[in-house]
């Protein structure tokens, strides 16, 4: 019985870490900036991976803290103090590319 609680314990840490950012897939935004002229475009692909950036700086935080707060504690650190990104950077992404696939055609 300890056997199967430390395993569904150990499971339950290991998958409240956080992800690196690399590993978070982008969120499909189609074609919602299709309206944009060329120069806004232009301006908002320069902020959005200015955004994903930053937020890609702490999710790597995140997952550091996560990693050293499992191994020293069993606990998620980054994770459970609210530095995990995953869905601002899955959004991010797909803003990003949407905006390139939109300059595209400028």
């Amino acid at each position: 019985m300890k056997k199967v609680t430390l395993v569904m314990l150990t499971t339950l840490i290991v998958s409240a870490c956080a992800k690196r950012p690399d590993a978070i897939a982008p969120v499909s935004m189609g074609n919602a900036f299709s309206g944009l002229s060329c120069n806004q475009a232009q301006t908002m692909l320069a902020t959005e991976r200015s955004n994903l950036a930053a937020l890609s700086a702490e999710q790597n935080s995140a997952a550091t803290g996560d990693a050293v707060g499992v191994f020293l504690l069993g606990l998620p650190i980054g994770s459970a103090t609210g530095g995990d990104k995953e869905g601002a950077i899955a959004a991010s992404k797909g803003k990003v590319i949407a905006l390139e696939n939109r300059l595209l055609s400028c």
